[in-house]
């Protein structure tokens, strides 16, 4: 019986020994879940940070396109509008000159 005793206390040292390196598995396990999702969190606050400053990077981008085309457009009309004037000062100036001619001798 000593001998049985003695395989059995060795048998349940040795269950009690990998029940206590399954549980440290498990703690370094749950230990390297928590690290990989706090640095997925991370990843994912750079990437939004980074997404969120290329949108405003753009946004700025496109604002200085729309008020440099307004300022063109803007030019544009005011030289047509100029050359307008000028076409009907023009015009006018004729029709004085040919008013005059039928009017006066």
């Amino acid at each position: 019986m000593d001998v049985s005793s003695r395989v059995l206390s060795e048998l349940a040292s040795r269950e009690a020994a990998l029940d206590a390196q399954i549980e440290a598995a498990r703690a370094q396990a749950q230990a390297t879940v928590e690290a990989a999702e706090a640095e997925a969190a991370g990843i994912l606050r750079e990437a939004e940070a980074r997404a969120k400053a290329l949108q405003t990077e753009h946004e700025q981008t496109l604002g200085a396109e729309v008020q440099q085309i307004r300022a063109q457009a803007s030019a544009s009309a005011q030289e047509q509008a100029q050359a307008t004037r000028a076409r009907a000062e023009a015009k006018l100036g004729q029709a004085v000159d040919t008013i005059m001619r039928a009017v006066l001798p």
